[in-house]
């Protein structure tokens, strides 16, 4: 289960080849993404696990899930994108049903990611999902 927009970039990596031209792809879509606003930066939003400095700021408007996110390490910019291109927009009931790692995996990067941005990458993801626990057990 995926969004359309993750969708599109997974075709989208089909045509790229080269390691090399797909990290730039990645830093591109981290470039892309709006700054996440100073005031946002708190250690409440703050992602633990990450070797760099990671926050995301969840959004949910009748049910369902947007997150805004941030890094100091334009890689990890990207990877946040990559995450909202596959999270937001989705139900809240349908957030915890996305398998992260099967889907990214369609893109090839747990082999070419180091042990250390994998890690942090699985920080994100729980935390999205800690998130959407947390709403779906308020209501």
């Amino acid at each position: 289960m995926s969004t359309a927009e993750f969708n599109a970039i997974v075709e989208d990596f089909e045509f790229i080849d080269d390691w090399e031209d797909r990290y730039r792809y990645i830093i591109e879509k981290g470039k892309n993404m709006p700054i996440l606003d100073d005031a946002l930066k708190v250690e409440a939003t703050k992602v633990d696990g990450c070797a760099s400095q990671v926050w995301m700021h969840p959004t949910i408007e009748n049910n369902i899930f947007y997150f805004d996110g941030d890094s100091d390490a334009i890689i990890v910019r990207g990877l946040i994108s990559l995450l909202k291109s596959l999270y937001n927009g989705v139900p809240l009931s349908d957030v915890l049903k996305i398998d992260a790692v099967i889907e990214l995996e369609r893109l090839g990067l747990t082999e070419h990611l180091s042990s250390q941005r994998s890690n942090g990458l699985n920080a994100m993801v729980n935390r999205i999902k800690k998130i959407v626990k947390s709403e779906l057990t308020n209501q």
